[in-house]
């Protein structure tokens, strides 16, 4: 019967194989090739796990040679088959003119637990052997993990979400149309603050909001670097750039505005507006900074403050290419440009951005 079975699939009369299969599994359900038709039966009915599953179960089961040969072309239509899929969704995923824009693809941080479990899944994802996906999969900070069309990684992003691998995506563009506003100082405060501020442009106005617009705080610390002279093992003067202090910010997120209120322990102007430091002569510039930063907190007591900036800098410093795409927005004197500075706004921005895609779904 099993020839028969085997002529019906030739001729592509799978109801009459069917049938034949049925009496089969039945009469003889540990014989491999009864177990290889079924799994031929999957294939040819789209039932492609489970077509899949049965090539690999005798690949470790039967030693029949013509059988583990069958099994593995299986195994390579599958693949293909699933290529195809793969290369028409992307395609259909970027035919927007929008989804063509630069984007970037993040990961967020999984327990160990959970990571034993989404790296088989994140593997047939991306298309990984499972030791190089346990690896990319974070554990305790954000990972860009990929850029190209934002369609592109949309695809990729829904399909791992559903996988239960916690990530997000976003476009370079949606980043940069976010308004960046520095803050001078805190003109008024109580339930409608103001700030002095100079725009995108540098010029000099106000703006008034409530604290209850805040939806986030980012903070980061943005090393300065100068050229030192140094002794090196043979004992001659050389010039290297070395981190000499760090410049602090806290940048506060206003998605209805669609703006970031930007503070900097290097421009921000401790002496005008509301009292916020204890005037002291003998204050340094950190003990203003921290009581500015005390005082935020307890305006804002119930915005969740972001923190993670320096280990997700650290990971797409050699992202030139990407970086030189972001507007830094950071005015600080560089005798040369530095990445941290764009790294910062990346971070800042990634974070508005996944905010503001969250409070959207929940409205």
């Amino acid at each position: 019967m099993i020839e028969q079975v085997a002529i019906a699939f030739e001729r592509k009369e799978y109801q009459t194989a069917a049938k034949l299969l049925k009496q089969l599994v039945k009469q003889s359900p540990q014989d491999p090739w009864v177990q290889f038709y079924v799994g031929r039966l999957y294939e040819v009915s789209g039932k492609q796990q489970e077509a899949e599953r049965i090539y690999r179960q005798l690949l470790q089961t039967t030693t029949h040679n013509k059988i583990l040969s069958q099994a593995r072309q299986g195994l390579q239509r599958l693949k293909e088959v699933e290529e195809e899929e793969r290369l028409r969704a992307i395609a259909k995923a970027t035919a927007e003119p929008n989804n063509t824009e630069p984007g970037i693809l993040v990961l967020e941080p999984i327990s160990n637990e959970i990571k034993a479990i989404a790296a088989p899944k994140f593997a047939q994802i991306m298309q990984l052997d499972a030791y190089t996906a346990r690896l990319l999969l974070p554990t305790r900070h954000w990972k860009l993990y990929r850029t190209g069309q934002v369609g592109e990684l949309q695809y990729y992003g829904e399909q791992l979400q559903q996988a239960e691998i916690p990530c997000f995506w976003t476009s370079i563009a949606a980043i940069e149309q976010i308004q960046v506003f520095q803050v001078q100082y805190f003109s008024e405060a109580n339930l409608q603050p103001t700030v002095v501020c100079r725009n995108q442009e540098n010029q000099l106005g106000s703006l008034t909001f409530n604290w209850s617009e805040v939806t986030a705080r980012v903070a980061g610390l943005l090393p300065i670097f100068e050229q030192v002279v140094d002794v090196n093992a043979k004992h001659q003067l050389e010039r290297k750039t070395q981190t000499q202090d760090y410049a602090q910010f806290c940048d506060l997120h206003i998605p209805e505005r669609h703006c970031i209120l930007r503070l900097s322990d290097n421009s921000y102007e401790f002496q005008q507006g509301i009292e916020i430091a204890a005037q002291a002569s003998h204050n340094t510039i950190r003990i203003n900074w921290n009581q500015v930063l005390n005082w935020l907190e307890q305006q804002l007591p119930q915005v969740k403050l972001w923190s993670d900036f320096t280990p997700f800098a650290e990971t797409i410093l050699e992202q030139t290419e990407l970086l030189s795409n972001i507007t830094p927005h950071i005015h600080l004197f560089r005798r040369e440009q530095s990445n941290w500075d764009a790294a910062f706004q990346l971070y800042s921005g990634l974070v508005f951005n996944k905010c503001l895609s969250i409070a959207n779904n929940e409205n």
